[in-house]
């Protein structure tokens, strides 16, 4: 935000100088940014980590009612103070916006390679161009915890959350059972859910629903729980290495390709939902992106070279049920071709390149 708007007026709440004057008087944040817009033709604001001060809000609202030329951007990596604190969320009067480790059209000439890294490593912007980028990414995850939880008083039991945090990162892309998950972290299932809403709410980690259009096959209801960044997951589980073709190489790359879609969709302001299929049978598709039943696009990621049969089966019996619009298998394949069935077997770049072109998933 800095480099972008060098001109604005820049208040950061990490600063303790400046936290401490505007929690003990948010009429201070009000005159200085009216001293600011009197002697200055910038006309912008921007308050870092402003879920620090929920008050400042109400202060936002008004000075924006009062002057229509003013105007804000709040950064924050939290928004649970605001949501569970009963802040100020100037309704009508803010667009909000997620931002999502590097996606592919951010990592400019490396391209494919750096994307690639990421399944390792992760896309964290200070990650990615690191000379030690697992060093980097546990430093991360402490400051994470000492930061985010410890300071904001998320969480009572620092060492109960960082237990958890491992276990998570073990469930990391599966069906979450809190009852399960609390027997093996020694935590009850109620702390076990309001970890993984601290998660969500600190944007650690989103929730992927579960589709249910289907009637011919029952399908299972239990949301799968992702945390955001490949890198975290590794440094919270110590791996340093995922060779191509092992489930753990699969599990990254349809987390990785899970990050990509929806920073394409979040991105780009396209509506649509984005979900997962499984039924009681046991058949699965990755991801179904969709805004009515009659168009779905379904998305099965493989981290194979050469996909056979077998791994079309959750397609073909979705399909059995509703109608899908395409029926796509990402993988490590060198060339792109399309089966019988109406299959398309897409290598990992070619699938990038027309996601990111709007060639997959349409507005």
């Amino acid at each position: 935000m800095r480099q972008h708007f060098p001109k604005a007026l820049y208040i950061n709440l990490l600063r303790h100088s400046e936290y401490q004057q505007y929690s003990s008087s948010p009429a201070k944040f009000r005159e200085t940014i009216q001293y600011f817009a009197e002697n200055n033709d910038e006309r912008l604001v921007i308050v870092d980590e402003v879920q620090k001060l929920p008050a400042l809000l109400d202060e936002v609202h008004d000075l924006i009612e009062g002057d229509k030329s003013l105007r804000f951007i709040l950064t924050g990596s939290s928004a649970r103070k605001l949501k569970r604190g009963g802040a100020n969320l100037l309704g009508g009067r803010a667009s909000r916006f997620f931002f999502y480790p590097l996606c592919y059209p951010e990592l400019g000439t490396a391209g494919i390679q750096k994307w690639k890294e990421r399944l390792l490593h992760g896309a964290l912007p200070s990650v990615v161009d690191s000379s030690d980028p697992m060093a980097d990414l546990q430093d991360y995850v402490g400051m994470y915890l000492r930061e985010e939880v410890l300071a904001e008083g998320l969480t009572r039991s620092i060492d109960n959350f960082s237990r958890f945090l491992n276990f998570a990162a073990l469930c990391n892309g599966e069906q979450i059972n809190f009852a399960s998950l609390g027997s093996d972290a020694q935590l009850s299932p109620s702390t076990v859910r309001s970890y993984f809403e601290i998660l969500h709410d600190t944007l650690i980690g989103h929730y992927l629903p579960a589709f249910q259009g289907t009637e011919k096959r029952k399908a299972v209801a239990t949301a799968k729980f992702y945390l955001f960044d490949c890198g975290v997951v590794n440094a919270l589980l110590g791996r340093t290495s995922a060779a191509a073709g092992t489930p753990e190489y699969g599990k990254l790359l349809e987390q990785a390709l899970l990050g990509e879609i929806k920073s394409y969709l979040e991105y780009k302001k396209i509506p649509k939902k984005l979900e997962y299929w499984r039924s009681t049978s046991q058949f699965e598709v990755d991801f179904l992106v969709y805004s009515k039943l009659t168009d779905i696009v379904a998305i099965e990621v493989k981290g194979s070279v050469n996909p056979s049969g077998k791994d079309f089966k959750g397609l073909f019996a979705l399909e059995e049920d509703v109608k899908l619009t395409r029926k796509i298998v990402v993988c490590m394949a060198d060339t792109p071709r399309k089966t019988e069935e109406g299959v398309e077997i897409l290598p990992l770049e070619v699938f990038l390149k027309k996601l990111w072109d709007g060639q997959i998933i349409k507005s």
